[in-house]
């Protein structure tokens, strides 16, 4: 699988009683594709995967899959606390119809170094999955060090990493080590153009869910050459990617599609609902990207 485009970490829409609410979900996937995604990342931490129970990951994976168009990717996020859980959501993942997951460290877990490569390999040798990595410490408390991107690189089924670190010498680092051997991929929002100069030709986008249009058009504006009007753009959505960077990212996701008419409902608990003055706050950051090119 070679990974481009802009892939959606989708968010996980809920109705008022709480469950998953898969109309408003479909509503929200045809405004993506509508917008030029390339593809669909369900189940990540965007996705809230963290509150859902096995048997709702496995119908969001399944309802995603049945939607997706033949050469849009398709990658499951299976992470969970454990190697056996992890084990358990990537096998259903694959009969699902998904060949690669997007991983991180096991939340809760902090493994050692040599603990993390050993889930890593157990999950490749109970799997026939492609892995696309996971840097996110913030979130696991856990960072993927060069010494397991070593380990792994040369590994054909470890296609790529994305790095949400927010560290740009790693974007750059991972470039240098690495360039043929892993796929760099944008996960730090607010410096994604820095990670397109640096070689990642795909993004996992949380904010896409919210900003699609946009974020697929700075990525293509990129790739036509066009640097002055790629700084431009990345300058517009700066204000809004840097909010979500500074906290309550998947409420502001969320409140995002409402503002753009694909509403998704609430977070499930413990995350609360924005407060009027945050929603004010982030509404306005959002003010050049609603109508964006118009």
């Amino acid at each position: 699988m070679k990974l481009t485009g802009v892939l959606p970490a989708l968010v996980t829409p809920y109705d008022v009683t709480g469950r998953v609410d898969f109309k408003a979900f479909e509503k929200l996937l045809s405004s993506l594709r509508a917008a030029g995604a390339s593809g669909w990342v369900p189940n990540g931490s965007t996705g809230e995967y963290n509150a859902m129970t096995a048997d709702e990951r496995l119908e969001v994976l399944k309802f995603v899959a049945d939607f997706a168009n033949e050469d849009e990717l398709l990658i499951a996020g299976t992470n969970g606390g454990s190697t056996r859980e992890v084990i358990e959501h990537s096998t259903r993942a694959y009969d699902a119809g998904y060949r690669a997951v997007l991983l991180a460290s096991p939340y809760y877990a902090m493994p050692a170094p040599n603990e993390l490569l050993a889930h890593y390999n157990s999950v490749l040798d109970a799997v026939d999955v492609e892995l696309v990595l996971y840097n996110y410490p913030p979130k696991v408390g856990v960072e993927i060090g060069f010494d397991i991107l070593d380990a792994l690189a040369d590994n054909p089924r470890v296609i790529g990493i994305k790095e949400s670190s927010g560290v740009m010498q790693r974007a750059v680092e991972i470039f240098e080590r690495y360039h043929g051997r892993l796929d760099l991929v944008s996960g730090s929002d607010d410096i994604a153009l820095d990670f397109m100069m640096w070689g990642a030709d795909a993004w996992i986008c949380g904010p896409a869910n919210c900003m699609a249009t946009a974020c697929v058009d700075l990525d293509r504006t990129y790739r036509s050459g066009d640097m002055a009007a790629a700084r431009t753009k990345m300058a517009t959505l700066y204000r809004a990617m840097n909010s979500l960077e500074t906290g309550k990212f998947v409420q502001k996701v969320k409140y995002g599609c409402e503002l753009m008419g694909t509403p998704v409902g609430d977070c499930r608990g413990p995350l609360l609902p924005l407060s009027d003055e945050e929603k004010a706050d982030f509404r306005m950051a959002m003010q050049p990207i609603i109508n964006w090119g118009a």
